[in-house]
C-alpha cells in the first residue's frame, strides 16, 4: 500500500493531531461566544470595571461575564484587581500574557474593516 506522506517536508494528516498544534491550545485559551470580545474590550479601553464592560459588551448576562472573566484570568490573559471598599469595586485589565495577543486582535479588527460585506 503506497503511503500518502511522500514528503518528510510535507505535513501528512494521518500522522498529526489538531489537539497538538499551538492553534488548538490557542483556541482553547479565547474559544467561546465573549472572550474574545471580553479581550478586545480590554485592549481598547485598557483597565474596565465589571459593570462597565457589561454595559459595553450589552447582550451578555452577569454569570457568563462573571464565567468567562474568571477562565481568563486562570489562563493568565487577564489580570483582575479587587478594592476593599463598600461598594466593592473590581477592575479587569491584561496581563503582559494577554497583551501578547493584541497584534492578532488588532489584525482581526482590520480583517473586519476591509472585509464587511
Amino acid at each position: 500500500m503506497e503511503s500518502k506522506c511522500v514528503s518528510k517536508k510535507k505535513h501528512c494528516i494521518s500522522e498529526e493531531s489538531l489537539s497538538a498544534t499551538g492553534f488548538c491550545y490557542t483556541l482553547s485559551l479565547i474559544n467561546g461566544k465573549y472572550k474574545m470580545t471580553i479581550l478586545y474590550t480590554l485592549m481598547r479601553f485598557g483597565t474596565v470595571r465589571f459593570n462597565e464592560m457589561k454595559k459595553y459588551i450589552g447582550e451578555i448576562s452577569y454569570k457568563t461575564l462573571s464565567v468567562n472573566l474568571k477562565e481568563l484570568e486562570a489562563d493568565q490573559l487577564i489580570h483582575r484587581e479587587e478594592y476593599p471598599q463598600i461598594p466593592p469595586k473590581v477592575e479587569y485589565s491584561l496581563t503582559e500574557r494577554g497583551k501578547s495577543l493584541i497584534p492578532i486582535l488588532d489584525m482581526m479588527c482590520d480583517w473586519g474593516e476591509k472585509n464587511r460585506l
